[in-house]
């Protein structure tokens, strides 16, 4: 999580990847990490005034998910409208579903 230090310089810290200890010695379970601080901001560059807040995504509705799941629906759209174009029939009359009848009930 990215957090600004005391001395307004940007700071991170990254938590150690645990590593496979070949050695019989019990381990500590205990997260470490370090920190990486800059010595001077580029050029042009400000600190945010917040720190954004993120809401974590419901059962994988991320907006990035759901513009590749459009995207890749126009793009089924389309292929449906040009085999209909070539085919000169509908989806359903390619796949072997009778259509035209209705629900052939007496009125």
């Amino acid at each position: 999580m990215a957090t600004i230090s005391p001395t307004f310089l940007p700071h991170q810290s990254f938590p150690s990847v645990p590593r496979r200890n070949s050695s019989c010695l019990p381990r500590l379970n205990r997260p470490k990490s370090f920190s990486i601080r800059a010595a001077k901001l580029p050029a042009g560059v400000e600190l945010p005034k917040d720190e954004p807040r993120l809401t974590e995504p419901f059962l994988g509705f991320t907006r990035t998910a759901e513009v590749w799941n459009s995207r890749a629906c126009m793009i089924g759209l389309v292929g449906i409208f040009i085999a209909e174009l070539i085919f000169n029939k509908g989806v359903l009359q390619m796949i072997g579903v009778e259509v035209g009848k209705g629900l052939d009930l007496p009125l």
